[in-house]
């Protein structure tokens, strides 16, 4: 598939390669005696993956963004308690339209931590607060660690899920050895490996992206194996988009409304709508191998999948939009507009 034909359809490679990943494992899913060497893989990979991206994470960065203590609280309740909230609120609405994993799947995206390199990335396009959004984007992958498990355990558990507190800890134990230990490996490794990994960007998206496919080819073949398209209906599957954008459009006029509320500069509320309206896929794929070890993964985590595709492109347009605005632009009504417009 060309390049201008992938711009058309508004897809990038990266999603190319996950619906390519999702499709091989329908076909040739992993099983039997290759099922275990491929999750020792991807943990490999994942782990890496974190301690890449511990690595890259500056001390000044977190002490620049840090002191914005009012932002980032800000941020973090719309990450662990908006979200949530509209996952339990919106119930009556999609559950309906939904099969039970799938609904599970959208209160599980609702409880996730924010995104780091596209949150940062938006907010720079869009000349916001850069250094906030570094610290706001990598404390939430790292108090997600912590929260994911616990809020799992509070909206989802069933007879079958992290139905009770020793199990919720034994979880989070789990995710941080997986994650917050590899992460922790790497920011204090930064003496050694900073200057490697700066010289090697193309390291950090191969990596990136590479251990993201095989958890879905991993997880996705699992589920296959358990008759996954047979129990999906066509319908449920347009349910899930609609719940996504749903979702998102609620988010992002909340974060703008909530950050002019609260007196925020535009650079602040920028850093507000792309920090506090994203869900992580890096963190959410293999945590969800953890959460719901035994359960159709591959179900849970679709609607998650759909999500991060949706968040990418709408905040792509608005973060351009933002960022073509005067430099010295005083706030006024036309940069309210631009925020509460994602589409």
């Amino acid at each position: 598939m060309s390049q201008s034909l992938l711009r058309f359809l508004k897809i990038d490679r990266f999603t190319l390669l996950l619906i390519v990943a999702v499709i091989i494992a329908s076909v040739l899913p992993a099983h039997g005696r290759g099922m275990p060497v491929a999750e020792l893989v991807t943990n490999l990979a994942i782990a890496l993956l974190f301690f890449l991206h511990g690595s890259r994470l500056s001390r000044q960065a977190i002490i620049a963004g840090a002191t914005h203590w009012r932002l980032h609280l800000v941020i973090f309740s719309c990450t662990f308690i908006l979200f949530p909230l509209l996952g339990v609120v919106l119930r009556p609405v999609l559950e309906p339209m939904l099969t039970p994993d799938l609904y599970k799947g959208v209160l599980y995206l609702c409880v996730l931590p924010a995104t780091v390199q596209s949150a940062i990335a938006f907010t720079s396009i869009a000349r916001g607060n850069i250094p906030a959004a570094v610290c706001s984007a990598s404390s939430s992958s790292i108090l997600g660690i912590f929260i994911t498990p616990m809020l799992v355990n509070l909206l989802i558990a069933d007879s079958n899920a992290t139905a009770d507190s020793h199990q919720a800890l034994e979880a989070i134990w789990l995710i941080t050895l997986q994650l917050l230990v590899p992460f922790a490996l790497g920011h204090f490794s930064r003496p050694w490996t900073s200057g490697f990994i700066g010289r090697h960007g193309s390291l950090m998206k191969f990596v990136d992206q590479g251990s993201i496919l095989l958890v879905v080819y991993v997880a996705f073949s699992e589920a296959v194996n358990e008759g996954l398209w047979h129990e999906t209906p066509i319908g449920a599957l347009i349910a899930v988009v609609f719940a996504s954008v749903l979702l998102l459009a609620i988010v992002l006029i909340l974060t703008s409304l909530i950050g002019r509320l609260m007196g925020f500069s535009l650079e602040d509320r920028i850093t507000l709508v792309f920090c506090g309206s994203k869900k992580s896929l890096a963190s959410g794929l293999p945590m969800a191998q953890v959460l719901f070890a035994g359960q159709a993964v591959g179900a849970i985590i679709l609607p998650l999948m759909i999500f991060h595709q949706i968040q990418l492109m709408v905040c792509a347009v608005i973060a351009a939009r933002l960022g073509k605005r005067p430099q010295e632009t005083p706030v006024d009504q036309d940069d309210e507009t631009l925020l509460k417009k994602p589409t």
